[in-house]
């Protein structure tokens, strides 16, 4: 490598950097942290073989120009999506003109998984958060009311049968919605980076979250129901939801495998 492809990646580093230490509120979730710290490693693996060309052009002044804009707006708005954003367009000038192409890897595609290196689900999704809690408890809300029961429902807090149910922010799915757009980013590069599908199944994963979310909002509010609030908020409340984080990643596996072009269409 040359001197200002050393000098490139010190910068990016210490963007990064920058990006992790700006707000330590992740931290009261490190847990659910950890997995996007496999993210970058997981990128280079999943997209090599890496051979730097011996001659490239410049990078890209547009793309660069973006970068510093989505930067100063992340930090003038306190958006870490924005900064994550950037980040990738800079890491992505780079590869692209210094990066031998193979049939093997879609840079474009790949690049989608940067965007999940850094904690910007925890940081900036209140809003998404709220959402996901209050349609989760409506939606949790008609189903038992059309299986009976006397249902009472305002805004996050559902009454069945006398039994208060409060969706709170814990119950956002905030926690696990990073770890499932990590792992649905890979299997959808994995199996449709050859497809403009691939595009098409990023929103999807947004999707499929939310319905998982409100599946365990559902699970909970029958397991409290039938066996009581104790055993809804003990050990079956961890397992309930790591039970529901991995079915929403068996969908998404089949979603996307049923998306797999055959040989006569590709």
């Amino acid at each position: 490598m040359k001197k200002s492809d050393y000098g490139l990646l010190t910068l990016l580093a210490l963007l990064a950097g920058f990006i992790w230490l700006r707000d330590l509120e992740w931290v009261s979730t490190f847990d659910d942290t950890v997995p996007i710290l496999i993210v970058l490693p997981l990128f280079f693996w999943i997209g090599s073989p890496w051979a730097l060309k011996e001659e490239h052009g410049s990078l890209s002044p547009k793309i660069i120009a973006i970068a510093i804009a989505c930067f100063l707006l992340g930090i003038i708005l306190n958006l870490t999506i924005l900064l994550s954003v950037s980040w990738t367009l800079i890491l992505w000038a780079w590869l692209s003109v210094r990066v031998v192409p193979t049939a093997e890897r879609s840079l474009p595609k790949l690049m989608t998984l940067t965007l999940m290196a850094f904690p910007w689900v925890s940081l900036d999704a209140d809003r998404l958060g709220w959402w996901f809690r209050i349609s989760g408890a409506w939606v949790a809300a008609q189903c038992f009311q059309l299986l009976g029961y006397d249902v009472f429902y305002e805004g996050t807090m559902v009454t069945i049968d006398g039994l208060p149910i409060s969706v709170e922010a814990a119950c956002a799915g905030l926690n696990t919605l990073q770890s499932m757009l990590i792992a649905g980013t890979l299997v959808a590069y994995l199996l449709l980076k050859d497809t403009p599908r691939f595009w098409w199944n990023i929103p999807l994963l947004f999707v499929v979250s939310w319905l998982g979310n409100t599946m365990r909002i559902i699970m909970l509010s029958a397991a409290a129901l039938i066996k009581g609030p104790e055993f809804a908020l003990g050990a079956f409340h961890t397992w309930g939801g790591m039970a529901i984080l991995l079915f929403t990643f068996v969908v998404c596996w089949l979603l996307f495998s049923l998306q797999v072009p055959r040989k006569s269409e590709k």
